[in-house]
């Protein structure tokens, strides 16, 4: 298992990825994909359409499944379990709200859905039972009652506690976001997965959902595994970034590291002549330039 040292700690292997493969129609997706999430991590996976990133997130999730490779996690190989047993999470680019459900709805369906909440439920139901008190809840009203709870702490925690009762065509495309956030963190997974979750905002609410991802990952201490094409989005909100290229790993190092030492002439192009090229365009816009 790898370690990954910083900052004086030390993190151990949250997930391991080994040997992914995946072949759509005979061409080949993911080559034999190995890497490691560190736990409390935010890892960013960078490339181009078509690279094989959100291939590669949907096997993770278990929405797709690979031809081979193994994905470990506990120290098993959770490969044959169901999206729901994998203790992980999702943020769509669509952000899959439910329109007919109010905000708070829409956080709180899922939490109607767990086993652990609903066997607390039936657990305290019989133990009221069995202490002969007369008035006894029932297990669909205390797990109501529990995912309500759950989903304001949710809620609270994207700063939406004053939009709970409105449906998501009543919020900007940067609320929707926050909803679908607080979704996926009231589950309190083991991992969240994103899948390009800011790229459909405009430029204002994108910088200021960047900021926001990165303190609520600090806040809930959650290894974040994140897909984007954007060069700056990795480099800011990264640990570390993952370059993939036609279902290859290229390099998988801090963004100091890619950008002081690129592994290929790909990373150098795609990732550091990029980065290079946006700065050198906005010393221009400012009239700054060299």
């Amino acid at each position: 298992m790898e370690v990954l040292k910083t900052e004086g700690t030390e993190r151990k292997a949250k997930l391991s990825i080994k040997n992914i493969v995946k072949e759509f129609d005979k061409k080949m997706v993911l080559n034999g994909i190995s890497f490691d999430l560190m736990e409390g991590e935010f890892l960013s996976v960078l490339g181009p359409s078509g690279c094989g990133k959100t291939t590669l997130l949907r096997i993770l999730i278990g929405l797709e499944k690979a031809d081979s490779g193994e994905i470990i996690k506990g120290g098993k190989d959770i490969s044959s379990l169901s999206s729901f047993d994998r203790g992980m999470g999702i943020v769509f680019q669509n952000y899959a709200l439910f329109p007919n459900m109010t905000v708070l709805q829409n956080v709180e369906y899922a939490l109607t859905l767990k086993k652990d909440i609903k066997e607390e439920a039936k657990k305290t139901v019989a133990e009221k039972k069995a202490a002969g008190e007369k008035k006894v809840p029932s297990v669909r009203k205390l797990v109501k009652e529990r995912a309500r709870a759950l989903a304001m702490h949710a809620i609270e925690s994207v700063g939406l506690e004053d939009q709970i009762n409105k449906r998501p065509s009543q919020l900007s495309g940067g609320q929707q976001q926050r909803v679908a956030i607080a979704r996926t963190l009231a589950t309190n997974p083991d991992i969240i997965l994103l899948d390009e979750p800011i790229s459909a905002l405009d430029l204002t609410n994108r910088e200021i959902m960047k900021a926001e991802l990165k303190t609520l990952q600090k806040k809930f201490n959650v290894t974040m595994l994140f897909i984007t094409h954007d060069q700056e989005e990795a480099f800011f909100l990264s640990d570390r970034i993952m370059v993939m290229h036609e279902g290859n790993i290229e390099q998988l190092d801090t963004p100091a590291g890619i950008y002081s030492n690129p592994a290929s002439d790909y990373v150098k192009e795609f990732v550091v002549a990029q980065l290079d090229k946006k700065y050198e365009d906005l010393l221009g816009y400012t009239g700054r330039a060299k």
